[in-house]
């Protein structure tokens, strides 16, 4: 295909070719970008500059690159025979306006760090960027669900998008098949569309089936207030009293038992954040089964947590993953997730919990049990170098798929999913919720502030359109001031997302009961998303638009 015929301009988009080469052809809900000018290529850790023979395909010996415009929709394949293939970037020249201010995502969750930018540096954005030149937000991105783990660079002069198609820290081991490494997706805002508003249609675009829970989510989780000490008559006891302020009916709440339930590992005895099998409960709840009826009885529907890549203290060496930097505890081995034996075991958790008539399972670490580093860490890099899984042949992002779509499979339609420490990008479209940001708190306000009002603000817009958004928990203790908790209450009460609220027993007096009765029943029906309005000159925004009127909130 020549190139100048690939690319369609209308007068529509003109103005866009001011910001740089980056040109565009319309459709009715998206653009399609132009072939890049440069593509790139790393193998063994050294980058190559492939050779264009047309319009969009791209060679270096035997590697090929090859774009197909499908519609508005670029896909990205790749072939690489005979030589390991770590990496594809993709170049265009793209020139950045003085006052404009870009804004990315992250890989799995954030930590209290998403922000529109103005300055240019080594900054990557994780699955798509959005660029506002105060007048106009463009949007770059891949489609959820890619088989590479994609992120874009701003530099002077250009736009990039690198798609890392390693397996471990190795470059992946393709053979004679192609890579369907990622599909592109851009958007421009419509006149009068704030980036708010286009940041939550783009991401709509981004990912066309997402997966959405029934009805709006709330409930209760026991974490932020007994952190793993909890037992069946701890669960009982806050479940039954909180049940006592629901007033929907046609929408119970869930109550979810965090960490602290699963048979302990005896190299790591009383540890509920690590265990050694997660279809056996621990002496503090000696009958799960009734332990859900219970919770049932009392009103809500129950829930609870588990770490699916633990592996027992005594599994074979050959089951476990290679140890790496921040995957080296040999109390805390890892299951390889590229092994069938250890997916089917992990399936067999769900046809447990279904048993025991559960209905939520909130599943977490699987990201850093894999890649041994948290998202705050993964600069250019989601691991260390120099070791594979067990199947080199897969990518990372095809691995990590392969483990999402095996505990999808095994949940059915009866088991509501949260992912924990997810890659968010990829768990759209599989899980109905994500817990898109690090933990809050129930004992340091400043930690709530700066994960759960800083998640919720920049990852709203992935709300109902890659899955339900979870800012995490209202961590009600008398560790935390109320005056400061009943603010983050209310904002997720009325931001339309999930609700989860961690309610210390001895912290819920009068005040806190008629709060929560209020916020429960706000959080059971479908409300407006909520938006931030002025979350592009802070961290945490503290002017909100909440069902239609503007709350100001008093964060400090």
């Amino acid at each position: 295909m020549n190139r100048r015929h690939f690319i369609k301009l209308s007068s529509t988009v003109s103005v866009a070719t001011l910001a740089g080469r980056i040109t565009y052809a319309t459709s009715p809900q998206t653009e399609a970008l132009q072939a890049p000018d440069e593509v790139w290529a790393q193998r063994g850790g050294q980058w190559a500059r492939l050779t264009a023979t047309n319009g969009t395909t791209f060679r270096d010996k035997d590697l090929v690159v090859t774009i197909k415009p499908t519609g508005s929709v670029e896909g990205v394949y790749v072939q690489s025979p005979s030589q390991p293939l770590d990496a594809v970037r993709l170049k265009w020249s793209y020139t950045l306006k003085p006052t404009a201010s870009f804004m990315g995502d992250q890989f799995e969750r954030s930590y209290g760090d998403l922000a529109w930018k103005t300055k240019l540096d080594t900054t990557i954005n994780p699955w798509y960027v959005l660029i506002y030149d105060d007048k106009l937000t463009r949007c770059f991105g891949v489609k959820t669900g890619a088989n590479s783990i994609c992120w874009w660079s701003l530099n002077e002069g250009s736009l990039m998008l690198t798609m890392d198609t390693r397996s471990g820290g190795n470059g992946v081991l393709l053979g004679e098949r192609t890579l369907h490494a990622a599909d592109l997706v851009t958007m421009s805002s419509r006149p009068n569309e704030n980036p708010f508003q286009a940041d939550h249609r783009f991401c709509g675009l981004m990912c066309d089936k997402p997966r959405l829970p029934k009805q709006p989510v709330y409930g209760i989780n026991d974490w932020y207030f007994a952190y793993g000490k909890n037992d069946f008559e701890l669960i009982k006891k806050t479940t039954g009293s909180m049940a006592e302020l629901v007033t929907n009916y046609k929408n119970r709440p869930f109550s979810v038992i965090d960490a602290g339930w699963a048979a302990y590992s005896p190299l790591l005895p009383g540890d509920g954040g690590w265990n050694d099998d997660y279809s056996k409960p621990n002496r503090k709840f000696p009958d799960m089964q009734l332990m859900g009826d219970t919770i049932k009885q009392l009103g809500m529907r129950p829930g609870l947590w588990m770490r699916p890549l633990c592996a027992r203290h005594d599994d074979k060496a050959s089951l476990l993953a290679p140890k790496i930097p921040g995957r080296n505890n040999p109390k805390m081995p890892v299951l390889d997730p590229t092994i069938p034996e250890n997916i089917d075991r992990i399936k067999r958790y769900f046809d447990v919990y279904k048993a025991w008539g559960f209905e939520m399972v909130k599943h977490d670490f699987t990201t850093y049990d894999m890649m041994g580093r948290w998202g705050f860490s993964m600069k250019d890099s989601i691991t260390s170098p120099d070791w594979n899984f067990n199947d080199r042949s897969q990518t990372n992002a095809e691995i990590i798929l392969g483990l999402y779509r095996s505990i999808r499979d095994a949940a059915g339609n009866g088991i509501s999913i949260i992912g924990c420490n997810t890659m968010s990008h990829l768990s759209a479209g599989l899980f109905e919720l994500c817990r898109t940001g690090d933990d809050t708190s129930g004992k340091e306000w400043a930690r709530t502030l700066k994960m759960g009002v800083n998640t919720l603000a920049f990852r709203l817009p992935q709300h109902n359109k890659f899955y339900a958004v979870d800012g995490d928990c209202v961590g009600l203790t008398t560790d935390i001031s109320w005056e400061k908790n009943k603010q983050w209450l209310k904002l997720l009460a009325e931001s339309g997302s999930p609700l989860f609220i961690s309610a210390q027993p001895e912290a819920m007096g009068t005040a806190q009961k008629s709060a929560v009765k209020e916020a429960f029943a706000q959080a059971s029906r479908i409300q407006p998303i909520g938006e931030p309005l002025d979350w592009m000159i802070t961290h945490q925004p503290k002017r909100w638009r909440l069902n239609g009127q503007l709350v100001d909130f008093d964060w400090a």
